[in-house]
């Protein structure tokens, strides 16, 4: 459902998200290293992220990628998802059409719609803080 890149951002981002909670900013090197993903990739996801204000980076010797603790909680998904694939996610047809809406709809069309707006809902009702702590508590994962 989303591109690799997304996939990448958000794992990041909460990675990034669970470490400011320590006060601890994190490396590109080890962001990677966490997520499964090139160095060089890994890169460009962050500098996406850096220039939508998703995420903070710092260089020099005590330098990396921090989320501002009080601003943890108010990084929807939403900004993620947006930051890296755009709002495409929300009006893109099921099944690729070049064109698909209400006029002219694919077969899945207004299936598709509604899960769009939950997907859209979910997106935007779910903040860095909720899946970062979830991660701390053990109640769920970013890598097996």
């Amino acid at each position: 459902m989303f591109s690799k890149a997304c996939e990448y951002g958000i794992k990041a981002s909460i990675f990034i998200a669970l470490n400011s909670y320590k006060n601890v900013r994190v490396s590109l090197k080890s962001i990677a290293k966490e997520i499964n993903s090139p160095e060089a990739f890994t890169a460009k996801i962050l500098q996406d992220l850096v220039r939508h204000h998703v995420i903070n980076s710092m260089k020099g010797a005590y330098g990396g990628f921090e989320i501002e603790k009080e601003l943890i909680s108010t990084v929807k998904l939403s900004h993620i998802v947006n930051a890296i694939d755009g709002d495409a996610i929300y009006s893109g047809c099921g099944l690729g059409l070049h064109t698909c809406d209400e006029n002219h709809p694919c077969p899945v069309h207004h299936k598709f719609k509604s899960v769009r707006e939950e997907l859209k809902s979910m997106l935007e009702n779910t903040n860095l803080e909720e899946l970062a702590l979830n991660i701390k508590s053990g109640a769920s994962f970013l890598k097996v």
